[in-house]
């Protein structure tokens, strides 16, 4: 476990441009051994958010997760020999220490077009094998196909209902959110009311649980593809219901923000921490300028974050194929323990 200490406390670290590795990170996970994480998942409850999942898991206080976005590119390579194929390793192992961990697909989960048989011949063979203890997202390339019907039709009941791209679920002692950062309006305008109720009636029956949205393309990001935009409306619901952690991909590349609002100022009461973790295992890319209040880098390396979810708060590392102490190590509170009931 993690020593206390205040909660915005991994503070920025210099590193290079390309690659852009953090050197630091070994005497922080030095420090702070993750190899004895453990833990159970919950995906409990799940029509009470308008879909079903098949695989109902065992609650408990603490949650391991794997995440990781940009996965399966088999264009060059078999299945066998690819990136996805090595980040799937990582996570297998990881599930070995945790049975119960819940694996998060954070977009782009295949190359270039997300047909079916990318799908069967490429996803499946590596991530595919934790297909039913994963909450997905879709990416862009999966609405390369037209619907995005590859992606609905391989996860099914897993991607949420009606093909729209978003849903809740309860993990553990935490509140997990999907959402489609490919909608436009008025689709777009329909998931946001959808998330303020979602969020609304969350807070209603527990105005202290922590919360973790997903969803591929990053609001704020120093990767090639910059900031999105897009997704502000998003964010500012995410902010009003003091909601904690955000997790993208999109940029092949991982990096980790300060809480930040919607305007990029750093907020270490209410905001909102987001990685970027775009090296699943598709072909990694360079970094753009450096946005505000980036904390961390890593573009050296395909890997995965691991997150350990507890009641009040929660643990990161950020773990590469390549072996050896993890990147990217801190932990910090959740928001909504500074909420109190107005009953």
């Amino acid at each position: 476990m993690y020593p206390s200490c205040p909660k915005q406390n991994a503070a920025p670290l210099a590193t290079p441009r390309f690659p852009r590795c953090l050197p630091a990170f070994a005497t922080l996970a030095a420090a702070a051994s993750m190899a004895a994480l453990a833990g159970c998942a919950s995906l409990a409850d799940p029509a009470r958010h308008g879909a079903t999942t098949s695989r109902p898991l065992q609650d408990a206080a603490e949650v391991t997760l794997f995440a990781a976005g940009d996965i399966a590119q088999c264009g060059k390579e078999p299945a066998s020999k690819s990136g996805a194929a090595r980040t799937a390793a990582m996570v297998e192992k990881g599930i070995a220490a945790s049975p119960d961990a819940v694996v998060l697909a954070l977009g782009d989960t295949t190359y270039p077009s997300g047909l079916p048989a990318e799908f069967t011949d490429c996803y499946g063979p590596t991530w595919g094998r934790f297909k039913d203890r994963t909450l997905p997202a879709p990416g862009n390339h999966e609405y390369r196909t037209p619907g995005a019907a590859g992606y609905f039709g391989y996860f099914g009941a897993l991607a949420g209902p009606d093909q729209r791209g978003y849903y809740s679920r309860t993990v553990g002692m935490w509140h997990v959110v999907s959402l489609n950062s490919n909608l436009r309006p008025p689709a777009s305008e329909a998931q946001v009311a959808w998330l303020r109720e979602d969020l609304a009636q969350l807070r209603r029956s527990d105005p202290k649980a922590c919360v973790l949205a997903f969803w591929h393309h990053p609001f704020y990001s120093s990767g090639g593809h910059g900031n999105n935009m897009h997704m502000r409306g998003v964010w500012q619901t995410l902010l009003d219901a003091r909601a904690d952690v955000v997790l993208s991909g999109h940029d092949h590349d991982y990096e980790r923000f300060g809480p930040q609002d919607a305007n990029a100022n750093i907020d270490t009461r209410a905001g909102l921490r987001q990685f970027v973790v775009g090296n699943g295992g598709a072909e990694l890319s360079p970094y753009g300028p450096t946005k505000p209040h980036s904390a961390a880098q890593d573009n050296s390396s395909h890997g995965v974050i691991r997150m350990v979810l507890k009641p009040d708060g929660y643990e990161w590392a950020f773990m590469s194929v390549d072996g050896g102490a993890p990147r990217d190590v801190g932990h910090a509170a959740c928001n909504g323990a500074q909420i109190t009931s107005s009953k």
